[in-house]
């Protein structure tokens, strides 16, 4: 009988303080449950926008989680500054009965600086929450409201942020004057928003029900091709004390140059003359600003990005050359305003940026597209690149951080839609030669010369600058031989046009073979073994997607013993996919093997019912990678 009177009353007060909803886990419906690591009961996303500088945000959501997989779902993250305020923040979690097990508030969440050390900006903080908890399922039920006195950004509706993740209901209620304009972009959205129009206000709203939750597919495309989202950008907006408007591309890249830009680039006098004597006898333009970005690299720091969080407009070039450090929109903006006092025109870029190739829209203008700043010298005939914010990085150069993608670079008469470089199959190369020397007793010694170019330039810059024991003991790691004792290493750089990296290294390898029954066992791919497959998924529902090409070349000779001889050669491997090629060639004259192994990956989109031929081109790698020759003693 206390049993049921204390659950009863809990039940009373879960009802009476989360609106009666019925948070057991056992009110999920079945369908949603499949292939679930975490369910979202209801998410309910209310902007309201009562002024261009008076903005509410409003959400109630409550999630629940299946089991570890889906804790981040139940991670709470807020960002807040001077123009966003949190007013108010509140939860309940329940256990799998929809009984309350706990409350949090504001108190309990981590409240921390959301830039890191040493950055130009100070007052951008987080508020984070993670539940405490060990046993699964269990309901996370939270609100919070945040007021903000800018209208230039809205955040962009997701309903699933990941895969794993079922729906119940989510919505999106976006409020406004009948006189605000509201741009929106719908993406994998069943129909359009419903619209309403009272006396004082306008309501859009977006929903969706009942989604099953999407299995992680290797090798998909970009989620935004397949998950549902809705981008929000306003025609009008106030920020920061700053109006303005834009309904597209050119007319955002001219507000961001004359508000943002035009008055950051000024720099001392005595730096303009120190800049324009350091090139005075330099007559190529392009000579000229190779030799100003190596000035600006050797002078200043990176310290980090801060698009979205600490701001859109870059530090004054006065202050970056004072400093001699910024995040990437300072040091853009710094060696803009170099290159400009030696009549050199150049274009402040924005750009999305990561491994991952993603285009800048091409027909939704917005501050929320792209995360990072690039320079773009339109040179005639010419077009150059630069990435600022990397001290090692050549003149001209973009790794597979920025390559091949839109981006908007913005100009004096607006913003214009650029392409970054593009890198082919051939140009991401990776060419390795190798000569061993095997010893009777398995031990093996020899010299490896390995040339990375392309996107593969900066494979290994991360070690260039650590002391030899510690690129030793990652290099270790990397080519897992057996006892790897590194004698000599040395890296070159050749900064051309097309760079190369160089790395020799000099080694020797205690019982690389191994010896059994009078045999020696040698494992022929001694450096660049493909060590993972990929599962064979049934019934996939992605496009397959190759993000970026490359190709990897290794030859390697072997000097044997000449009381060796060979008892067993694996076969010679050739696989051709539209995807990609593989081929591995053994081949033996007198007492010296040659083993040369080349893999080609052809970046594109292919059709889902080739995803099984990948998964098999990667088992058929993984086996003849792992190959041995017999040797008898």
């Amino acid at each position: 009988m206390i049993r049921f009177v204390i659950a009863f009353l809990a039940l009373f007060i879960c009802n009476a303080t989360m609106g009666q909803e019925n948070y057991a886990v056992s009110a999920i419906p079945k369908a949603l449950l499949t292939r679930a690591s975490a369910v979202i009961r209801n998410d309910e996303l209310t902007i309201q926008v009562n002024g261009l500088d008076d903005v509410t945000r409003h959400r109630k959501t409550a999630v629940t989680i299946l089991n570890s997989a889906g804790d981040d779902e139940s991670q709470i993250v807020l960002f807040y500054d001077k123009n966003n305020q949190i007013k108010s923040l509140k939860g309940i979690i329940y256990n799998e009965f929809g009984l309350p097990a706990g409350k949090f508030g504001e108190k309990d969440f981590k409240d921390m600086s959301a830039v890191s050390d040493g950055t130009l900006y100070q007052d951008d903080r987080v508020k984070v929450f993670e539940p405490a908890q060990t046993t699964y399922p269990y309901t996370v039920v939270y609100e919070y409201e945040i007021k903000s006195k800018q209208s230039l950004f809205f955040p962009r509706w997701k309903p699933v942020t990941s895969t794993g993740v079922s729906i119940e209901k989510s919505s999106l209620r976006f409020i406004c004057p009948p006189d605000f304009t509201l741009r929106h972009q719908e993406i994998n959205y069943p129909g359009k928003p419903d619209e309403s129009t009272g006396k004082d206000t306008r309501i859009f709203t977006w929903q969706v029900k009942d989604v099953q939750a999407i299995r992680s597919e290797p090798f998909s495309p970009d989620p935004e091709r397949f998950m549902t989202s809705v981008k929000l950008a306003p025609e009008s907006f106030a920020y920061r004390g700053l109006k303005g408007r834009f309904s597209n591309w050119t007319e955002y890249g001219k507000w961001m140059y004359e508000n943002l830009l035009r008055e950051r680039e000024a720099l001392p006098e005595t730096t303009k003359l120190f800049i324009n004597e350091l090139v005075k006898d330099i007559p190529d333009p392009k000579a000229k600003a190779k030799k100003i970005y190596t000035y600006m690299q050797d002078k200043t720091r990176y310290i980090s990005v801060q698009i979205g969080i600490g701001g859109f407009q870059p530090y004054p070039a006065a202050d970056v050359d004072r400093l001699s450090y910024g995040d990437c929109k300072g040091l853009v903006n710094y060696t803009r305003a170099l290159l400009k006092a030696v009549n050199i025109e150049s274009y402040y870029c924005i750009v999305n940026s990561g491994s991952f190739k993603k285009d800048v829209s091409t027909d939704f203008a917005s501050i929320n597209d792209g995360d990072h700043i690039i320079l773009c010298l339109p040179f005639k005939n010419d077009t150059t690149w630069l990435e600022c914010t990397n001290k090692r990085i050549p003149f001209g150069f973009l790794g597979d951080f920025t390559d091949d993608r839109l981006v908007l670079a913005c100009t004096p008469d607006g913003g214009k839609l650029l392409r970054t470089p593009k890198f082919t199959y051939s140009d991401n190369r990776q060419t390795r030669k190798a000569s061993f020397s095997l010893e009777e007793n398995g031990n093996l010694k020899g010299s490896i010369t390995t040339r990375f170019e392309g996107t593969q330039y900066d494979n290994h810059d991360i070690l260039e600058e650590e002391p030899f024991k510690e690129q030793v003991k990652h290099l270790a790691k990397l080519y897992s031989i057996p006892n790897f004792d590194i004698h000599s290493l040395e890296f070159k750089k050749e900064k051309d046009v097309k760079p190369v990296t160089i790395e020799n290294i000099n080694f020797s390898s205690r019982e690389y073979a191994s010896l059994s029954n009078g045999r020696m066992y040698l494992s022929m791919n001694v450096l660049n073994k493909e060590d993972h497959t990929i599962p064979d998924i049934r019934n996939r529902t992605n496009l397959v997607y190759i993000n970026r090409g490359f190709l990897d070349e290794d030859e390697y000779i072997f000097e044997i013993p000449a009381k060796l001889k060979a008892e067993h050669i694996p076969g010679n491997t050739v696989i051709e996919k539209p995807f990609g090629k593989y081929s591995a060639v053994i081949s033996i004259k007198g007492n010296v093997i040659t083993y040369h192994r080349t893999l080609q990956f052809n970046e594109g989109t292919y059709p889902k019912e080739q995803y099984s031929d990948l998964a098999k081109f990667y088992q058929d790698i993984v086996e003849a990678d792992n190959s041995r020759l017999v040797l008898k003693l």
